[in-house]
Formats: C-alpha cells, sequence, structure tokens
C-alpha cells in the first residue's frame, strides 16, 4: 500500500513539472550550455535539463553562470551554465 502512494505522489510531481522537451538545450561554443526557458518552467528544471546535456558530454555537476530575460514570448528566460 506504501508502494501505490510513492507511486501516486511520483506521478503527481511528474505531471506538474515541465517536460524536457519544452526546454531549447544547446551547447556553445565556448563549451558553456545555454538552456531557452519556457513560460512556466523554473530555475530549478532549466537546471535540470542543462544538467543532463553536461552528462552527455561526461560532465557531473552544472554551475549557473547568468540569466537574462529575452523579448521572445515562447522562451522570456535564457540560462546559461558552466558544466563541471
Amino acid at each position: 500500500m506504501n508502494r501505490f502512494f510513492l507511486l501516486c505522489a511520483s506521478l503527481i510531481l511528474l505531471a506538474c513539472s515541465t517536460p524536457a522537451s519544452q526546454f531549447g538545450v544547446y551547447q556553445q561554443s565556448d563549451g558553456t550550455i545555454g538552456v531557452h526557458s519556457p513560460k512556466d518552467a523554473k530555475e530549478s528544471e532549466a537546471q535540470e535539463a542543462a544538467l543532463a546535456e553536461c552528462k552527455k558530454l561526461g560532465k557531473r555537476t552544472v554551475s549557473l553562470i547568468d540569466s537574462r530575460k529575452t523579448v521572445n514570448d515562447r522562451f522570456p528566460m535564457t540560462y546559461n551554465y558552466l558544466c563541471r
């Protein structure tokens, strides 16, 4: 019965988060990772998207370098991360 409640709680949390496919994640020429974040996303979700990209490169952590607002309605925030 406890497993059922744990499963339900996990599904609810997943349903509330922004899907990774809605983030624009890219590697820049200087080796940093840029993340274009959709409207309703939290900074922590953008960090998770950057971490997934860093793990593809064999790195284990990310550090926020900077963030800025954009004029793009679909992606109003851009974050830049350094893989470590």
